[in-house]
């Protein structure tokens, strides 16, 4: 029995509409027609869904490159991967995937909120994970507090001789008790060494910041004592990256931990950089497009708990255009 166009999709049906849109736009594709109408007929909802994937590839081609061109280097092992039980025994050739492949698996992908490699394996060794949007507020066992932000990630190792914590993605507070062992805050090939004192780390895809609320912190680009080294203040920040220890310089603490409390709060900051701390607690990705307006400044304050709400804020003093696809993706331009 046929079922009713009103009937529920299932996540099956929507996989099999990109599948077959992959094969009519990638040029390294080969599209069954005869095998393609009868999927389209065997039921009343597969034009509509291919139809909607369609209307989403078409007004999507930049976003969804600019996707595979970020994700590269995952795409590449998640493909030869799906590529392998293609291959016999006897032919061994690396998979010819274009760019148009990867591009429109990779929305598909997104859209569907499936495509978090990066997430997948830092997870694995986390003890401790946040979604986009949730901010948590932990205890560790020697009494420290920490709040970890949204989209986040740490694991913990305590032993005898000192406290560390490997931050894996995002950024965490820490308000640490003093009981004589070192506090160490790893991130990258970077570290935050501390006894007693209140500050956060945040990991971001190009560099790592260290911002002091109270007390001290050392901050080493990296693990070798040979290594330059900072010492920070309360109401001091720096940043490291590949081994190079940037200049400490002089922040508003209070702004810049203002997310534990829910709100986000900047001063002269390219819009770029907003957008990516908004993503934190986003359910996907947002994706900004436009290389100069990723660089205008602005001075913005506005609550976490409703990013659709901020970017509309933005957008109307700004003058951006935006576009939404299936709640997992937004595209600023």
């Amino acid at each position: 029995m046929t079922p009713p166009p009103t009937s529920a999709v299932s996540t099956a049906q929507e996989q099999e509409a990109w599948r077959w849109l992959l094969q009519r736009h990638a040029p390294d594709q080969t599209l069954d027609e005869p095998a393609f109408e009868r999927w389209l007929t065997a039921d009343p909802r597969h034009p509509q869904l291919y139809a909607k994937a369609e209307a989403v590839w078409m007004l999507s081609a930049a976003p969804a490159a600019r996707l595979a061109q970020e994700e590269s280097a995952a795409l590449a092992g998640y493909l030869a991967r799906m590529d392998a039980p293609r291959r016999t025994p006897r032919r061994h050739r690396a998979p010819a995937w274009s760019l148009a492949t990867a591009a429109c698996l990779l929305l598909a992908l997104w859209t569907g909120g499936w495509w978090q490699p990066e997430h997948w394996l830092g997870d694995l060794r986390a003890d401790y994970v946040s979604a986009p949007g949730e901010v948590r507020e932990l205890t560790l066992a020697d009494g420290s507090q920490l709040v970890l932000d949204g989209d986040s990630a740490l694991a913990v190792h305590f032993d005898a001789q000192q406290r560390q914590i490997e931050l894996l993605r995002g950024a965490a507070s820490f308000k640490v008790v003093r009981n004589g062992l070192p506090f160490v805050v790893r991130a990258e090939a970077g570290e935050a060494r501390v006894l007693g004192t209140e500050f956060e780390v945040r990991r971001l895809p190009r560099e790592t910041y260290v911002t002091v609320a109270s007390g001290q912190v050392a901050v080493r680009a990296g693990e070798g004592a040979d290594l330059p080294q900072a010492v920070l203040h309360a109401g001091q920040r720096v940043a490291f990256e590949g081994g190079r220890l940037g200049t400490p310089e002089a922040v508003d603490s209070n702004a810049a931990l203002a997310w534990r409390q829910g709100w986000l709060a900047f001063y002269q900051a390219p819009l770029g950089e907003v957008l990516e701390r908004l993503g934190d607690y986003y359910p996907g990705r947002i994706l900004l497009l436009d290389a100069e307006l990723a660089a205008r400044r602005v001075t913005v304050s506005f609550p976490s708990t409703d990013p659709h709400a901020a970017l509309n804020s933005l957008q109307a003093v700004l003058g951006f255009r935006q576009r939404e696809l299936f709640g997992r993706l937004i595209v600023v331009h």
